[in-house]
């Protein structure tokens, strides 16, 4: 984002917070009235526009985010809605985005509230890593003919039952609204959930499944070397043939057998 949208994100979150610390146990439901907001948005791009003109009065753009969701959406989402519209955004697109991360937001916060935004985390990774392990399944999530609806029908066949409401609220809405690497984009849910408890991410690959007391074991040291507490998601990956490869954001650090190998390979090019 440019330096406009980012201060406009930032007064939209602010706006955000102060609705549900007014409010409690509205979470859920912000979230998903944004997530309807945003696909409003997608759909009919006058209205996208018209909502970031910047050559139209901010009182104005508020105006008309009431007149077209007034009384279909909660006063706390209404609210929201309205101190996004009011800012000066460098694209529309910066607008819907920002709209759809807050959704996002809220429903984790849900998920917090409730004593379960771990749970929701641990399953946005682990459905990543279903997805990244078959192409097929990957294949039709991110199939751009595809409408959003078959591949939120697919997801609950998947998931209904077996992971928390909001992880199949976050996962549909992120699948039907993106085209792009599904795995990825339950990877960028996750660590977005592990964000907001302000805690890193540690994704570990694994040549055998460790032990609790070795996750502990790792998650300690990891912490130690970043000075944050860190979360730690374990993909067994027996190819490694021995030890762990950890990436916590850019960083990677190999101390598998197979990396091992390869740099001995190096030296000895």
């Amino acid at each position: 984002m440019y330096a406009a949208s980012r201060e406009a994100s930032s007064r939209a979150r602010e706006a955000l917070s102060a609705a549900l610390a007014a409010t409690s146990h509205i979470a859920a439901t912000t979230g998903s009235e944004l997530f309807a907001v945003v696909a409003i948005l997608d759909d009919q791009r006058s209205l996208r526009v018209a909502l970031a003109d910047k050559s139209v009065s901010s009182s104005a753009r508020a105006e008309l985010a009431e007149r077209v969701f007034g009384g279909k959406i909660s006063a706390a989402t209404l609210a929201v809605l309205t101190t996004a519209v009011a800012q000066d955004w460098s694209r529309a697109k910066d607008l819907v985005d920002t709209l759809e991360l807050l959704g996002r937001e809220a429903l984790l916060r849900a998920a917090t509230d409730r004593g379960r935004i771990d749970a929701v985390e641990d399953e946005l990774f682990r459905l990543g890593r279903i997805v990244e392990d078959n192409p097929d399944l990957e294949q039709a999530l991110a199939d751009r003919g595809k409408p959003a609806q078959a591949k939120n029908a697919l997801l609950e066949r998947l998931l209904a039952g077996k992971v928390e409401d909001i992880t199949l609220q976050l996962a549909e809405q992120a699948v039907g609204r993106s085209h792009g690497d599904a795995g990825a984009i339950f990877d960028r849910l996750s660590e977005l959930a592990a964000s907001l408890r302000k805690q890193l991410v540690a994704h570990v690959r694994a040549a055998t499944e460790l032990t609790q007391q070795q996750r502990e074991h790792l998650a300690a040291s990891l912490q130690r070397i970043y000075d944050k507490p860190v979360t730690v998601h374990v993909q067994v990956d027996p190819t490694l043939l021995a030890g762990v490869v950890v990436r916590v954001g850019d960083d990677v650090i190999d101390g598998s057998a197979i990396g091992r190998l390869q740099r001995l390979r190096q030296s000895l090019g």
